[in-house]
């Protein structure tokens, strides 16, 4: 068991990847608060995972929300080892420069993290230590022809991750990030859900197949796990070979 008794937070756990990563967690032993705004959703992977996982109403965009789930995490357990800052969205537009696209992406996928690293660090600092893991996108290293606010959204989260691991780094607290490359698309993708783009972006990754949920799952396992405990401030593409070309 990779994960034997650690305490593990994963956003965006309803659906997807974060639902896979919840799994994966759970299989390795590690107990995982699920959490998610969509109830219902994240109601039935926690029902999946037995007693190994429970549901915590989380608007990651929110910072009361991220206090009151690592309340949660720590009345329940005690404790908390991994934060997988998963939670995401994509422009929902096929329009460059719609401003409440921007406003979204930004504030779910970068002011996330940012408060999901606040939240947390006090707790892993006391404890002694702990791994964040933040999902990132290879938008933020290649121009993907999406709103610009995805890319720019996901190119500061690389940001970020780095400059949270060289400051935590004493208080052995590690951060990472994962990018994901041409994936299953989310619930609101527009211009990457169409067939045609799809086989673009499908013909440009060396391995000649989309991403599975698992694959990035597995990938945030090993990083959150005592097999990479001299890893930090790393960027992991699972993409494919996309990024090598």
């Amino acid at each position: 068991m990779r994960l034997a008794g650690k305490i593990a937070l994963v956003t965006g756990a309803a659906s997807g990847l974060g639902a896979a990563t919840a799994r994966r967690f759970v299989e390795e032993g590690a107990k995982v608060c699920v959490g998610d705004i969509l109830e219902p959703e994240a109601s039935a992977v926690v029902e999946g995972l037995g007693g190994n996982a429970f549901f915590q109403r989380l608007d990651v965009t929110d910072e009361g929300s991220w206090k009151a789930a690592v309340e949660a995490i720590l009345g329940r357990h005690g404790r908390l080892d991994i934060l997988v800052n998963n939670a995401g969205t994509g422009p929902g537009t096929t329009d460059l420069f719609e401003d409440s696209a921007w406003e979204r992406q930004i504030a779910i996928n970068t002011k996330g993290p940012f408060l999901g690293i606040k939240a947390v660090v006090p707790t892993m600092q006391s404890q002694g230590g702990g791994a964040i893991v933040n999902i990132s996108s290879i938008s933020a290293k290649v121009g993907m022809g999406l709103h610009l606010g995805y890319g720019g959204s996901k190119g500061a989260v690389l940001g970020m991750s780095k400059s949270a691991a060289v400051q935590f780094a004493r208080d052995g607290i590690r951060v990472n990030a994962v990018m994901p490359g041409v994936m299953p698309p989310m619930r609101n993708s527009t211009v990457k859900a169409d067939p045609a783009t799809r086989q673009r972006m499908l013909d440009a990754v060396p391995l000649g197949r989309m991403g599975e949920v698992e694959d990035i799952a597995n990938a945030v396992l090993f990083l959150v796990s005592d097999e990479a405990k001299y890893i930090t401030g790393a960027e992991l593409p699972v993409d494919g070979g996309y990024l090598a070309r």
